[in-house]
């Protein structure tokens, strides 16, 4: 294919991974406004965390290796094979019958998302010079930014006037528009590098994670033995993963890369931010609806806040490195998450639903300082050579902070909500007044209980952002004057 042929096609192929990746942005807002509704006709409401969890595991732990196929085999047969397993596991989503279902429809979800964003931005990379790339990366930037818009709207009207399916099945047309764009117009011209995929090592992380978040899930139950069970499992898969990391001629984690101090606790704190960030994705929602008696719609703008804070925050960011450094740009972020969270901490019925929404722009202003300034502190603490793997590194921090936060935030609310005073019904009168648009708010004793167990899980999002700050006191000073030569060259 000549020169001028490829100019020709960017844009078209710009189209359709901007549209793969609209894909999966506004899955985050629009499942999150319909919760509350799906988990009130499904059931099993401890496992409403999972529903989050389950998306998020697939997808961080196939995230790396599907890079690495799209190595061997090329962009496009992974992309396309990871646009048709997240349009049939958005299908099933839409056929769920219980909260099992659903939550085993979501894996197949993120096993699609796993494929679809890493290898989308390795299409950019190919066809888009060095200087080419800020633009684009606008570009994509604008696609998360009109889903955080679009996604709580369009989740709103759905559960007030049609069926909580169509949350899911919004996704067939942007996708089958994007496999279309790929078809046609992504014609592959690319050196393929034959590179051995530690498929071991991420079943194993997957097993380890999955367990984990099973602990994590019973023990909000108080079924001890099967959460006991399940830390048993994490302990082997993890000891074994580790075992398996040092001996894989090409691993999916690199242990020599992790050891660095740098790279340890700019990831680090990343991870804690992620854990605090699905905190409020999660569970924001439900406290709006059934504390403050708002419809999904406004639940839905509360976390908009957040997620149109965040652009702005990397935006400012991006222009001030230069001016403020690296090191305390990443430490302005951190501080901005436990003030954010402040407000979630003095939230009461009755408020007004702006409380919640001004905390909410303040942990994105955050999320966007510290984000931006650690992929490139990461990115400027090494070498052309390790760069892409570094660049991964912090990439899979931010997800796997945010599938052990659903989690570890999932069993606080459910062992305070088990362990408080509630409605006669307990778990089922909630789950069932959830599902009835204003009724849990108008029951005193249900909206108390559900109020209380939100408020200690607002807790664990604010000492898990506290631990964000503190985390990131710890990175070490020669990071931010590497990255910041690196930003100033």
């Amino acid at each position: 294919m000549n020169a001028d042929s490829t100019l020709r096609r960017r844009p078209l192929i710009l189209a359709a991974v901007m549209a793969s990746m609209a894909m999966i942005a506004i899955e985050a807002t629009i499942v999150s406004t319909a919760m509350p509704q799906i988990a009130g006709q499904l059931g099993d409401l401890q496992l409403y965390a999972w529903v989050f969890s389950s998306f998020l595991l697939t997808q961080t732990a196939t995230t790396v290796v599907f890079g690495k196929l799209a190595d061997t085999f090329g962009r496009k047969p992974v992309l396309l094979f990871g646009i048709v397993v997240f349009l049939i596991g958005s299908i099933l989503c839409g056929f769920a019958w219980s909260m099992t279902s659903l939550i085993a429809f979501r894996f197949v979800q993120g096993l699609g998302a796993g494929a679809i964003q890493p290898v989308g931005l390795t299409v950019i990379g190919d066809l888009y010079t060095m200087e080419e790339r800020a633009k684009i990366q606008g570009f994509l930037a604008s696609v998360w930014g009109v889903s955080s818009v679009v996604g709580p709207f369009a989740g709103g009207v759905i559960v007030e006037h049609l069926s909580w399916a169509w949350v899911f099945w919004i996704n067939l047309p942007i996708g089958l528009l994007a496999f279309a764009g790929f078809t046609m117009f992504l014609k592959e011209d690319v050196a393929r590098e034959r590179r051995t995929v530690d498929g071991l090592g991420a079943g194993l992380f997957a097993v380890a994670v999955a367990a984990l978040m099973v602990a994590l899930t019973e023990a909000g139950t108080r079924d001890w033995s099967v959460a006991g069970g399940a830390c048993l499992v994490f302990a082997l898969s993890s000891v074994l993963f580790f075992a398996q990391e040092r001996r894989a001629a090409d691993p999916m984690m690199d242990m020599a890369l992790w050891s660095r101090r740098s790279i340890l606790t700019v990831n680090a704190a990343t991870l804690f931010s992620g854990m605090s960030v699905i905190g409020l994705t999660t569970f924001l929602p439900m406290y709006v609806q059934g504390v403050l008696g708002q419809s999904a719609l406004v639940a839905g703008f509360t976390l908009t806040a957040m997620v149109l804070g965040w652009p702005i925050g990397a935006t400012l960011a991006a222009r001030n490195f230069t001016r403020f450094g690296l090191r305390p740009t990443l430490l302005f972020g951190a501080l901005l998450l436990p003030i954010g969270a402040l407000a979630f901490l003095i939230l009461q019925p009755g408020m007004s639903p702006a409380v919640p929404a001004l905390g909410s722009v303040v942990m994105g202003l955050g999320m966007g300082f510290l984000n931006t300034a650690a992929i490139v502190m990461i990115q400027g603490s090494v070498g052309w050579s390790e760069r892409g793997a570094a660049t991964a590194s912090n990439v899979f921090a931010r997800n796997l902070g945010s599938t052990l936060g659903a989690s570890a935030l999932g069993a606080v609310f459910s062992l305070s909500l088990l362990g408080g005073t509630g409605p006669a019904g307990g778990f089922e009168e909630i789950r069932r007044l959830l599902g009835e648009t204003g009724a849990l708010a108008a029951d005193g004793a249900a909206r108390l209980a559900l109020g209380a167990s939100l408020h200690l899980t607002f807790w664990g999002v604010f000492l898990i952002a506290a631990a964000t700050l503190a985390l990131a006191l710890l990175v070490p000073r020669p990071v931010a004057a590497e990255a910041r030569v690196a930003v100033e060259a």
